[in-house]
């Protein structure tokens, strides 16, 4: 579960919302427990029939320094290496090296270049962990 806070970004998907970004603001949309559940709640919106959303109904987009700071995380966990990101005609390329081994992962935004990387690393196991 990501670790929400105040201006991260999130989408709401299967309700008529596609391509509609929300942001939480400590003025319109707060965090709150709702009934022990983690709920996104939406203050004031008169013109909205949802008052709520529970935190795993939405699609959490974090910004580039989030992801970044996760990737790294994740690497250090690894005992990997971040080595650059570079900028290429059709986008952006995330350089990193895990085990010695040099992974490269390009996409149109440094975001999406992070994404792809962090995705990569999270769908390998962890060194000395045994595979189920």
């Amino acid at each position: 579960m990501w670790p929400t806070a105040v201006h991260d970004f999130f989408a709401i998907p299967d309700r008529d919302l596609d391509g509609r970004i929300f942001v939480l603001s400590d003025m319109m949309v707060t965090m709150e427990l709702l009934r022990g559940w983690p709920a996104v709640v939406f203050h004031g919106t008169s013109e909205w029939a949802m008052d709520y959303l529970l935190t795993h109904e939405a699609v959490w987009l974090p910004t580039e320094s989030q992801v970044r700071a996760k990737l790294e995380a994740e690497l250090a966990v690894r005992n990997g290496r971040f080595h650059q990101l570079l900028r290429l005609p059709e986008g952006y390329q995330c350089v990193v090296s895990l085990a010695g081994e040099p992974l490269a992962f390009t996409a149109v935004s440094p975001s999406e270049a992070y994404g792809l990387t962090l995705l990569d690393l999270l769908q390998k196991p962890l060194p000395g962990v045994n595979e189920v």
